[in-house]
């Protein structure tokens, strides 16, 4: 079943949960009229799930293989990874101990930027494209939950300017959370922690046991 929106956009939905619509997209839009988060979903039923997107190399395992390290001894987790045709991402993890290897699965997956995706979505990007990124928009810039800009340690070497960054995000983002990260050395991440653990009690009231899932999706928008 399919309807036509406010917008003018054609959408359906698969689980008529999360209607969406597979038009051109023309504008990266805002943090302010994003996607509700899914509000119809039984967190005593189902994990609260953190997507982590982006383009390839920016760190996205990195990053599920720290907050894992933070997470793991206090909370229930799973992880689940989609390379774009490999599975070297859960090979990493599992190599790097950061979860039991049966909580570890991984498929390979190229998606767009989508609400449904997960409950909470991070997307990262690097320095290493330049300080025009952030500025450069994409809905994964614009409306992602939080967004993370990894890699700040080599700005300078690769003539990258956190400031600029800073505003073009404050800008892109209207308003919308974002933070500088050194994922390698630790940097940003208990930023990022308290950020997902908020996300979490905002969609449950803490009225569900904490169970999270960690997925890694390669976004190229």
């Amino acid at each position: 079943e399919s309807w036509t929106g406010p917008d003018g956009k054609v959408y359906h939905s698969h689980d008529g949960l999360a209607p969406h619509s597979h038009e051109p997209i023309y504008s990266p839009g805002y943090f302010s009229s994003r996607a509700p988060p899914l509000v119809n979903r039984d967190f005593n039923e189902r994990a609260f799930t953190i997507g982590i997107g982006g383009p390839v190399g920016t760190g996205k395992t990195a990053l599920m293989l720290a907050l894992c390290e933070m997470l793991r001894d206090h909370y229930s987790l799973a992880a689940v990874t989609n390379d774009i045709f490999k599975k070297e991402d859960g090979e990493f993890l599992v190599k790097h101990g950061a979860l039991p290897e049966e909580r570890i699965r991984a498929d390979n997956l190229a998606a767009n930027f989508s609400r449904e995706l997960a409950d909470y979505i991070i997307y990262i990007i690097d320095v290493s494209g330049g300080d025009k990124i952030p500025r450069k928009g994409g809905p994964g810039i614009t409306q992602a939950d939080l967004l993370v800009i990894n890699k700040t340690d080599i700005a300078d070497a690769v003539g990258a300017d956190l400031a600029v960054m800073e505003r073009d995000s404050l800008r892109m983002r209207d308003g919308g959370p974002f933070v500088f990260t050194q994922v390698k050395h630790g940097v940003g991440v208990q930023q990022i922690v308290e950020h997902v653990l908020g996300a979490w009690e905002a969609a449950t009231g803490k009225k569900s046991a904490i169970n999270l899932i960690f997925s890694i999706f390669v976004s190229f928008l």
